[in-house]
């Protein structure tokens, strides 16, 4: 299966909702509920050659808490990795800046 850049990954809020709810639920309420990223590094990232998506690797800071390594991937479903290439990890994260109380954080 080769990448397109269109595959369909839409849920519902509910369904987002009930993901996260049993997520905070197990992960207690200490833990990372997301983070942010912004718009110019998601577009860097989608606008390198051959780009069609992003995949995302879970890793591990100097303090051993979660973080995601976002980079470009290709339709041959490669990730683009390389000096010419750009991977963002600093995220953001929630909390502490989580943005008023919804259903996908609370």
């Amino acid at each position: 299966m080769a990448f397109t850049g269109n595959e369909n990954h839409d849920i519902s809020f509910d369904d987002a909702a009930k993901l996260t709810l049993r997520y905070r639920e197990k992960a207690g309420s200490e833990a990372r509920k997301g983070g942010f990223f912004g718009r110019k590094a998601i577009q860097d990232l989608l606008e390198q050659d051959d780009c069609v998506g992003i995949r995302y690797y879970y890793g591990l800071d100097d303090n051993d808490e979660q973080v995601l390594v976002l980079v470009g991937t290709n339709a041959d479903e490669n990730d683009l990795v390389g000096s010419t290439f750009l991977a963002f990890e600093n995220a953001v994260f929630c909390p502490p800046t989580c943005g008023e109380d919804n259903v996908l954080n609370s």
